[in-house]
This record gives C-alpha cells, structure tokens and sequence, in this order.
C-alpha cells in the first residue's frame, strides 16, 4: 500500500518549480557586469579600424575612443564601470565573435588555414599534387601556379627567405575563398 501524499510532501515540490522563477543572484550579476566591463576594457585596447569595423553605437564607440585619452587612475576605473555600464545595453556575441576571430581562436578559420598550408607544402614537394588541386579547382591559372612553385622550390634549395611559398599561400585563399557551393549561387525564393 502507497503512503498518503501530505500536504508538506506537494509544497516542497512546489518549492521546486519556484526556484526557476527567482532572480538571479547578486553575485552572478556582478561576475556578469565584470565580463562585460572587461569586454569593454578589450574594445579600449583595439586600433580605431577595428573598432570601426565592429559597428558599435555610436555612444559605445565613443566612449571607447575617450579610453586612451584618460591617464589618471581614478578616471580610468571610473571609466571603465561606464564603459560596463553601456556594454550592458549592446548585444556582446558579434562582439566576441568577431574578436575571438582576430584573435586566431576560430578554430574553422585554423583549420581552413591549416588546410592551405598543407595544400602549399604537398604543391612543392610534390609533383602530383598540381594535378589534383587543378582537378578539384578548375579555373585556376594553372601557369601561375606552376612558376610559384618552381620559384618556391629554388628559394628552398637556395636557403632564401619562403617569399614565393607566402604567395602560393595566398593565390589558394583566393581561389579557395572565391569558389562558392552551388547551393549559395541560387537567389532565396
């Protein structure tokens, strides 16, 4: 036989559902009000074409501009709790998006990076590579390609600084990057 619920045993699983519902607490706001202060810290230590390129408000971008003009400490604290302060009404996920992705921390643009060093190294030291980059890269000047290879190839043996190898790096992201899924050529319907 089943024991009978009691009205404590329904109130503690009430009690249950009521934490989903209570605020946060005051320490996770402030470890919350810290990163974002923190972030606004890191926008204040990028050059003005970064900062330009993040597209922040324009009070944001401001005040982050007016960083590097403060030198007294307790200016530079005050700031930077404002800076805190109007971190909190942008949306900071494009932001360390895209400075994670200066940063080199996008771990798909390493391995895309780390996929045309390995395509460079294998075009110079093998004679069979060429052939199956232009099998899976058709409207590559394949002449180009060729003499950067050659020219790569006696820099190595000349012991000479990799100047051609830095420019078959290149022509790949360009090839590589200008080359679209077929699937994205198409206009939404």
């Amino acid at each position: 036989m089943k024991p009978k619920k009691t009205t404590k045993d329904t109130e503690l699983s009430n009690d249950a559902n009521l934490d989903a519902d209570l605020p946060t607490s005051k320490t996770k706001l402030k470890a919350e009000a810290d990163a974002q202060q923190a972030l606004g810290v890191r926008l204040s230590e990028l050059p003005k074409d970064k900062l330009i390129k993040l597209n922040l408000p324009e009070e944001l971008f401001t005040a982050v501009m007016d960083t590097k003009k403060i030198t007294a400490n307790g200016a530079i604290r005050r700031h930077r709790q404002y800076l805190g302060r109007l971190m909190r009404e942008v949306d900071t996920a494009p932001i360390i998006e895209q400075l994670s992705r200066w940063e080199g921390k996008n771990t798909a643009e390493n391995a895309y990076f780390h996929g045309l060093e390995r395509w460079r190294d294998r075009l110079i030291s093998d004679a069979n590579a060429l052939s199956e980059f232009m099998a899976l890269h058709p409207a590559t000047d394949s002449q180009q390609l060729r003499a950067l290879i050659r020219n790569a190839q006696k820099e190595h043996l000349a012991n000479k600084p990799p100047k051609s190898s830095r420019e078959i790096f290149k022509l790949l992201r360009e090839i590589t990057s200008s080359e679209t899924p077929a699937d994205e050529d198409e206009p939404e319907a």
